[in-house]
């Protein structure tokens, strides 16, 4: 105990030396920053008069564009300074509320003696280089998530360091005072991650480095794959580990890549804001986040009206039972399959000898070109060449004919009709351009015929723009044929799709498909493969600059989407996420086992690593949720100990109501400022909220809802993904609203997002993916009362 006692005081002088020198470094970089800044503003008000601006000679224009090279050189030199303290400022501000969480003691062999390492969310270093604190992410930092005291070892770009680990010990520091400190022989401690699991929830994620998990860092340091998956369950932390694996490779490879050379595809845009603060927290810049249907709306927004996911989710739960839902599922399975994926590839390989299909270049009602000549021109071209490449030829050549015509279109009447009502800016923008393109030469048209030339070539001009742009963009392709054709032409198809077989209800699956498109709109699993068409037949645009892509929830994603993910990113490397167990999206069920992603980059590129251990909820949450699905026997519950869920079965919605006000009443007098109040589907979460808001303070989210706050939320099943609660309450969890089986999953997902409570009312008897036993003793105490 004494001995307990003197190090404790030991470790905590240590850390109010820390604190000192961190205050002291913040108030030193404050006083430069605020000097630096002062530099800079002076610097760039004075700018041209540090600079000699002289044109008279050649030898004064050199000395006048040294002159400038060395100013902006200075000024970027002092911005560059200035940038550089702003982030150490920043990096020292959160140190000094915590300075570190661990400490190894760690002995290389070879070595006499130990040399203390402790951890924190940076370095800090003495002014002579010596290591006060290590960055988590330094190559040492893995012994104290990965080892135990023993013999140990850590890759460094230099090769591998064996030793030995003396001891490992863990604090929790809170301004400058040591709250919590203990030795530990595993690799984190349960004492402090006990700790951080029973807090309550918050509006944003948390960095978790002070508990990263042995194989939550094999995610984070992993760089040796081209495409790493991550099967995890409910509350494995996988998400968590995935933005600390950002961190960690912004920090690893900081020469070469930033963080806008990154990209996370997420759920929805509430989740963008719920990760939003973590890679800030550890000192770096946000990558760019988005969704994939926002990538669909700016790729097709302006042809179609696109369904987005939420919407065909919506459709699919509150659609009854019946031949047209049947007929929607079928579609979704087969347009999400690598089969229609095959296809469209065959089909593309056609093309190139037959059936392509042009929209005619249109000018006021007449043919510039028609459909039937560019088809000539396009089979013209040598067979060898491939499409795209055709394409880019036919653009060329339909550009020179734009310009043939209009030529010929300049002693039209209708130009000499525009040239008597031209007023005089346009008049003089047709002089400025005709000037650019050096047809005048003085201040003024030479004559009249020469006037009316130039101003008939203008107006030609402005009025084809249009049509020129439409045939830079490829429009002239006509795509929604092509795809069209496809729930057409039954032989094509077939032939298309080779040893496959079409679903048995394709003839009505080609009629839904065609009777949305002539409404102008797009079914979502038909946008992503008539965007993949509309890319091969027109050449594929690639974005070159991202270098790693993060896929979250990768259940929800087709095969067809990830290929086309691949193809739209082709440097980068891929870390996906992802529960089969949470795959409720149509799409989604066509995935299947996430190992068999190893085929978009090849077994020899990619690496599955499977989380089993849930940390999120308490471990009578876990073992409650984890009867409900199949396989559910292999996740591993975390041991902190909790309240069983309740359930609660009531017979008229007015008892449902009055209780779930009552609930939530409870629940905030207990503390949990974060309660959910989850629905099956947005039409029932409205509906809920309508009669909520007059009883309690409760707000309504839906899928453009920007932000997650405190407070009672009511939500619909599907867009609680990503995120938890400290309380959840499943409004009506009765057999009628989750029966089919492609709603158990979604009943999971709604269950999972509990931190610490879990309470489940019923309208009527329960739902059957409720574990049985949990089932029984509510009917058998309904049978005693």
């Amino acid at each position: 105990m004494e001995k307990h006692d003197s190090e404790w005081q030991a470790e905590q002088k240590r850390v109010t030396g820390i604190t000192k020198l961190l205050t002291a470094r913040i108030r030193q970089l404050s006083e430069e920053l605020g000097l630096h800044r002062s530099d800079v503003v002076d610097m760039r008000k004075d700018f041209w008069e540090e600079v000699t601006v002289n044109f008279s000679s050649p030898d004064d224009l050199g000395e006048t564009s040294t002159s400038l090279r060395q100013q902006a050189q200075i000024l970027n030199e002092r911005e560059r300074h200035h940038l550089q303290s702003s982030k150490a400022l920043k990096k020292y501000k959160k140190l000094v509320v915590s300075p570190y969480f661990g400490r190894i003691d760690f002995s290389e062999s070879g070595d006499s003696g130990a040399e203390k390492i402790y951890l924190g969310i940076g370095s800090l270093m003495e002014d002579d280089g010596t290591f006060l604190i290590y960055d988590w992410r330094a190559p040492i930092s893995s012994l104290y998530y990965d080892g135990a005291p023993g013999p140990a070892a850590y890759e460094t770009p230099g090769g591998l360091v064996n030793g030995n680990m003396e001891l490992k010990r863990q604090f929790v520091i809170d301004n400058g005072i040591i709250e919590v400190m203990f030795d530990t022989g595993m690799t984190i401690g349960d004492e402090l991650l006990q700790q951080v699991l029973s807090h309550s929830a918050d509006d944003r994620m948390k960095s978790i480095v002070a508990t990263i998990q042995k194989e939550q860092n094999a995610v984070i340091r992993n760089d040796r794959s081209r495409m790493l998956v991550v099967q995890g369950a409910a509350g494995s932390g996988k998400t968590s580990a995935a933005l600390q694996r950002v961190a960690y490779l912004l920090y690893k490879y900081r020469e070469v890549l930033q963080a806008d050379q990154m990209l996370l595809f997420s759920p929805n845009p509430l989740f963008n804001s719920y990760v939003s603060t973590v890679l800030p927290e550890l000192g770096e810049e946000n990558m760019q986040q988005t969704t994939f249907q926002m990538y669909l709306e700016h790729r097709l927004g302006q042809e179609f009206q696109l369904e987005d996911v939420f919407s065909q989710t919506e459709s699919l739960l509150n659609a009854p039972d019946g031949p047209a839902a049947a007929v929607r599922r079928e579609g979704i399975g087969y347009k999400s399959s690598v089969a229609f994926l095959d296809a469209i590839r065959r089909y593309v390989n056609l093309l190139e000898h037959e059936g392509m299909k042009f929209k005619p270049l249109m000018f006021q009602g007449r043919a510039v070109v028609s459909k039937e000549e560019m088809e000539r021109q396009f089979y013209a071209y040598d067979s060898n060449i491939k499409l795209a490449n055709r394409i880019d030829l036919m653009t060329g050549w339909l550009l020179k004919k734009i310009a043939a015509f209009s030529v010929e279109e300049r002693s039209a009447s209708w130009v000499e009709d525009q040239i008597e009502v031209l007023d005089s800016s346009d008049y003089q923008r047709a002089y400025q351009m005709t000037r650019r393109k050096g047809g005048g030469h003085d201040n003024s048209f030479d004559d009249f015929d020469t006037e009316k030339s130039m101003l008939a070539r203008y107006i030609v001009s402005q009025r084809l723009k249009p049509l020129r742009v439409w045939t830079k963009r490829g429009r002239f392709v006509d795509v929604k044929g092509l795809y069209s054709r496809l729930f057409t032409d039954r032989q094509l198809i077939d032939s298309l799709n080779g040893e496959n077989v079409l679903p048995e209800a394709w003839a009505e699956i080609c009629a839904m498909t065609l009777d949305t498109i002539a409404a102008g709109e797009l079914a979502y699993e038909d946008a992503t493969p008539f965007l993949y068409l509309k890319e091969l037949s027109q050449g594929f645009r690639t974005n070159t600059l991202i270098r790693h892509v993060i896929v979250d929830e990768v259940q929800d994603y087709s095969p067809f989407q990830l290929e086309f993910m691949r193809r739209l990113f082709p440097r980068a490397k891929m870390t996906v996420l992802g529960d089969l167990n949470q795959a409720i999206y149509a799409q989604g069920e066509v995935l299947g086992d996430l190992a068999g992603l190893v085929s978009i980059y090849g077994e020899e590129n990619t690496e599955v690593i499977s989380l089993t251990r849930s940390y999120r909820s308490t471990y009578e949450i876990v073992e409650f949720t984890r009867a409900m699905i199949p396989g559910g026997e292999r996740i591993v519950p975390f041991n902190r100990r909790g309240e069983t869920p309740s359930l609660t079965v009531l017979n008229s919605e007015s008892e449902l109501l009055a209780s779930v006000e009552q609930d939530v009443l409870n629940l905030h007098a207990a503390g949990y400022h974060y309660v959910a109040v989850i629905c099956k589907t947005a039409e029932e979460s409205a509906d809920v909220y309508t009669k909520l808001q007059n009883r309690l303070p409760v707000r309504l989210v839906t899928k453009e809802t920007p932000n997650f706050q405190k407070g009672t939320l009511v939500l619909p099943a599907y867009l609680a993904k990503g995120v938890e609660f400290d309380a959840v309450i499943i409004y009506d969890g009765s057999d009628q609203k989750y029966s089919r089986e492609n709603e158990r999953k979604l009943f999971y997902t709604a269950c999972t997002r509990a931190m610490h409570l879990l309470h489940i009312y019923s309208l009527g008897q329960l739902s059957r993916f409720l574990p049985a036993a949990a089932r029984e003793s509510v009917a058998t105490a309904s049978l005693k009362s």
